[in-house]
């Protein structure tokens, strides 16, 4: 994505040509430069969000029950770190796919701005995990990824709630019950400085689940329906396997989505 100018650019056009940026490096470039020319002022619009997003040759991309078993030692982490990395690269896409996709909704414009400026944070957390990657010798595409996250994307391109029913509150949500495990790990074994990548993640990670939950809510009340029962629903219509404990529950509530969400997975 590479805006000429503010007059040519509409922020629904330059998601799109974010999302259609193959390189990790020129996507984050280019999510740097959209929110930039965003915030300087130019309109929303409208594009066609493609159904995938454009991706490099590596890594290769399996079936989630295909993908091989970390180890613990230092080729573990390097394996967790890069498919957070993974992960964290798909996120910078479905914050742009979440803006072009849905832009013909007349949604109010701090919708706009929230996720603009998760796109930015999600682009920060790949670029710092690339940079850790590049620290034990190692790149992204080195090793094997799956690509559930972006599955979960097309199977609910259809619906914005269930979008954000599935996305930031499910799955995306998961890595608050996770991440503080894993930067104790890091710590336990002396790598202070994964340990404060993933701090600066999971911190931000509250922030984005609040953007999911906020415009979750604000969809349901806009159609008159009851937020935690509407999340069951589309769990139970589009989400495999349930949702399973342990949940974080202070970061969870710290986003605004506190245990009412999860009464049916509590017992």
């Amino acid at each position: 994505m590479r805006p000429k100018n503010n007059l040519t650019v509409t922020l629904a056009q330059g998601a799109v040509d974010v999302l259609l940026t193959a390189s990790p490096e020129e996507k984050v470039a280019a999510t740097f430069a959209l929110a930039d020319v965003w915030r300087a002022g130019i309109g929303v619009g409208r594009a066609a969000a493609p159904d995938d997003p454009a991706r490099p040759p590596r890594p290769a991309l399996l079936p989630p029950s295909e993908m091989p078993r970390r180890s613990m030692g230092p080729k573990g982490r390097i394996a967790f770190i890069h498919a957070l990395a993974h992960i964290e690269l798909n996120a910078v896409d479905l914050a742009w796919d979440i803006i072009a996709r849905f832009a013909h909704l007349d949604l109010p414009l701090a919708y706009y701005n929230d996720w603009v400026g998760v796109a930015v944070e999600e682009a920060e957390h790949y670029a710092a995990l690339a940079n850790r990657l590049a620290d034990f010798g190692a790149a992204y595409g080195d090793l094997p990824a799956h690509n559930g996250l972006w599955d979960a994307a097309r199977s609910t391109a259809d619906s914005l709630p269930a979008r954000l029913a599935i996305i930031p509150m499910t799955l995306e949500a998961r890595g608050l019950d996770t991440t503080p495990a894993a930067i104790e790990r890091c710590r336990a074994a002396a790598d202070a400085d994964t340990a404060a990548v993933l701090q600066q993640i999971y911190d931000d990670e509250i922030k984005h689940l609040r953007v999911g939950v906020q415009w979750f809510e604000y969809c349901c009340s806009r159609d008159g329906a009851n937020p935690q029962a509407r999340y069951a629903v589309l769990l139970a219509e589009r989400f495999r396997g349930g949702l399973k404990p342990p949940f974080n529950l202070p970061a969870r509530t710290r986003a605004g989505m506190d245990e009412s969400y999860l009464k049916p997975w509590l017992s």
